[in-house]
Parts: structure tokens; sequence; C-alpha cells
């Protein structure tokens, strides 16, 4: 059975208590905060105390969403070999401590984006929204013009020294979309932003280890048919771990839903995952901000990812009583 899994702090806050009382034991989490003097985030030590560390309290650590620098190895600038390095150490590093889930992007110097972080949603809740006409005017970033072909290159070049590494340790790398799912960017091309060219990155370097994070909210943008693309990717034993959402809208002007209310069938897309024999993780992602919570982190609301977390354990629940 899919297991639900909440994104926590690398310490423990009241939100690692909540999620707990609503039957969350399974965290994903960052590289841990707090390494020693002569320590770098992803040696073997911080990792360690930090699995100790979440444990201790109860949860299994199941994926990590984060990465040491890897702007350099995206550009193929001067030094992605030793950016690499590091990226090896820290996949050894999850391997040696038990860490199975690495969810990684593609995504040079911008990362998630958005034009907006205050929409009016549900009840006078925020949810954030991107709108790529408010974006025509946009300036390069300091790294100008990156084609995608570029990008393709850098990336066969980290797949093919970072998966046998991946493979030898245990760890399954899991590509998330770009976000938004649209090339170019301020003058970066965006090459995760398509079924076909996800198929294109499990084939690159084929094995069990690369992968990918089926982000539903953004292959929304990508197909009319998730349930599909889940049965596809499922049945090649390519999806490694799953963020669960939805928006409304289109590639150039969408914004995020809760998950009850989006044009996603999100029952159907469960049964596919149960088709599919699917038994890792699901986190909910980009929820609305509720009243009385901050939107200091639009997207992490703690109350709204409560409330998500009841509704997909419904949904579970239903879609697995069926057979």
């Amino acid at each position: 059975m899919i297991e639900i899994a909440e994104v926590l702090g690398s310490q423990p806050s009241p939100l690692w208590r909540q999620v707990q009382q609503i039957g969350v034991n399974h965290a994903v989490t960052s590289m841990p905060s707090g390494a020693g003097p002569d320590e770098k985030p992803w040696d073997f030590m911080p990792m360690l105390r930090m699995k100790t560390r979440f444990e201790d309290a109860g949860f299994k650590v199941s994926v990590i969403e984060s990465a040491p620098p890897m702007n350099k190895i995206k550009l193929g600038l001067p030094g992605r070999d030793e950016e690499i390095d590091d990226v090896c150490t820290f996949v050894r590093s999850m391997g040696k401590v038990g860490i199975e889930g690495w969810c990684y992007n593609w995504m040079a110097v911008l990362n998630w984006l958005r034009t907006s972080t205050s929409i009016p949603a549900r009840g006078g809740a925020f949810t954030t929204g991107y709108d790529h006409a408010l974006m025509k005017d946009a300036p390069f970033t300091w790294a100008g013009e990156v084609s995608e072909e570029e990008l393709w290159e850098n990336l066969e070049y980290f797949l093919k020294r970072v998966v046998p590494v991946a493979e030898e340790a245990g760890v399954k790398m899991a590509m998330h979309p770009d976000d938004p799912p649209l090339s170019p960017l301020r003058g970066i091309g965006r090459i995760m932003r398509s079924l076909e060219n996800f198929q294109r990155l499990v084939d690159l370097v084929p094995s069990p280890s690369n992968g990918i994070t089926f982000c539903q909210g953004n292959f929304a943008l990508m197909t009319n048919d998730q349930p599909a693309a889940i049965r596809d990717f499922g049945n090649q034993g390519k999806i490694h771990f799953v963020h669960f959402r939805d928006v409304r809208g289109n590639v150039e002007k969408y914004e995020e839903t809760f998950h009850d209310n989006g044009p996603t069938d999100m029952m159907e897309c469960l049964r596919a995952y149960r088709d599919i024999g699917f038994d890792g993780v699901l986190r909910p992602d980009h929820v609305p901000t509720l009243e009385g919570d901050s939107n200091d982190h639009p997207g992490y609301s703690s109350i709204g990812r409560l409330y998500a977390v009841g509704y997909i354990r419904g949904l579970r629940e239903a879609v697995y009583r069926e057979n």
C-alpha cells in the first residue's frame, strides 16, 4: 500500500507531533542542519544524527528533498566534477544510513517559481499561481542564455557518474519536474517538462535507480490523462516518489487548488498507484494557506497540510477497499 508522508524540517517542531497525531510516521526532509566544523551536511555523521533524531521521535526518513550545490553541474561550468564528487558522497551517505529516496531536480539557477503567492481561494484561503504573461519583460539571470541541449548534455554527464553510485548505495533517484514546466524562463532552458522528456530521462541511463518524482501538479500541465501516465511510468518501475497536488489552468497560467477542489480525479490517480503496485511514499504538496496560519512559506501551511493528509487518507481507504 502507498504510504503517506509529510515534509518536515530536520529539527523537532510542533508539526512533527501534529502529523504523528494524525497517523503519519514517514518523513520527507532536507539535508541535515548543524554539521560540525569539519563536516559537510552531506557527510555520513550529520546524516546519521539526523536519521536517528527522526527515528527517536518515531519517524522513518523515506526521502531527502535537497542536494549539495549543483548549479555548476547543471550549467556545465568549471568545478562541476567537484560538485559531482559531493553528490556522490551525499548518495553514499544516504545509502549507509538507510535513506532510500532522493528527490532532485534539473532546474538551473531558478527553482520553484510563482508570480503570485496570495491568490484568493475557497473561503479566503491564499494559494499560489503562475502567469507567464507577467514574465515577458523579466531579465536574464546571471547565467545568461542556457539552451535545452546544454542541459541534456550536462544531465547525461551527471547521470553516468552518479547513477552507478546510487545503484551500489541502494538509493532511488527521483527527478522532479520543472516548476513551472515552461522553457525558457529568464533565458534558461527547462527540460523536465513533458512526458516525452521524462521518458528520455529514464532511457538516458537505464537503471532501477534512475526514476522520477511524479509531481501531479506539474504533470497535470503536461497531460490530460494523469492516471494513464502513472500506469505507463509505474509499469516501467520508474515512479519512486509522489507529490500529491492539483492545479487549475494551463501551463501558461495556473493556480494551485485545494486537494479536493481541483480538476484532476484524485481518486482515479490513487487507483492507478494501487494498480501498479506502488508501495513507496506520497506526500501532499503546495496546500493553500488557511485562516489562522502564516503565509510566510506559501504552499506549506501547517493547517492546510493536516487537512490534505486527512483527505488523502480517506481516498486511500476507499481505493484499497475496492480490491
